[in-house]
């Protein structure tokens, strides 16, 4: 998608169109019976998902947010995520992690997805991570072969609470020049 603009989320952006976003993207995943928090998710989850890191977003020619992506420090080992205890690699202090990665589903297969994950790991590498860490669905297949073609490798998995899958936690190894380390 050669006239894709991708930025870091503003203040002046749209909470709400950014949650609109999330819900449209993840409708396809939550029509496998996998509740990911961003199927439903509130405005106020959005807001402090992207407010505990640096939120990218994609637009589209004509301005319209067609994708999304959070990466984010890590989390206090004594903390919780989304209201569950923190796995150990989401507290690594080398370790970033990558969340509520989002594409349109008219904008699918047209490479906004990695783009967006391009910035999420230069995003990282400048903050001096070594590494970015994700989790997703044990049974979204597709999802974890893409990430692993980019060089994410299974490090645990974790069942989340309320969640109708277990989850498997991956981690990239980021090198100084884009390299994988």
């Amino acid at each position: 998608m050669n006239d894709l603009t991708l930025r870091p989320l503003s203040p002046e952006d749209s909470i709400e169109a950014l949650t609109a976003l999330l819900h449209v993207a993840y409708a396809s995943l939550a029509a496998q019976g996998w509740n990911f928090t961003a199927v439903d998710q509130s405005v106020q989850t959005t807001r402090e998902r992207v407010a505990s890191g640096q939120a990218f977003v994609a637009l589209n020619a004509d301005g319209a947010l067609v994708g999304t992506v959070t990466v984010a420090p890590p989390k206090r080992p004594d903390g919780r995520y989304l209201g569950d205890p923190v796995p150990e690699c989401y507290t690594q202090a080398d370790t970033a992690i990558l969340a509520q990665l989002a594409v349109h589903p008219s904008c699918r297969g047209q490479g906004v997805g990695e783009r967006l994950m391009d910035a999420a790991e230069a995003w990282a590498r400048a903050q001096g991570y070594a590494h970015v860490a994700l989790d997703t669905a044990v049974p979204a297949e597709a999802l974890r072969r893409r990430y692993e073609r980019r060089g994410y490798a299974l490090i645990g998995d974790v069942q989340w609470a309320g969640k109708t899958y277990r989850s498997v936690l991956m981690r990239k190894a980021l090198g100084g020049d884009g390299a994988v380390a």
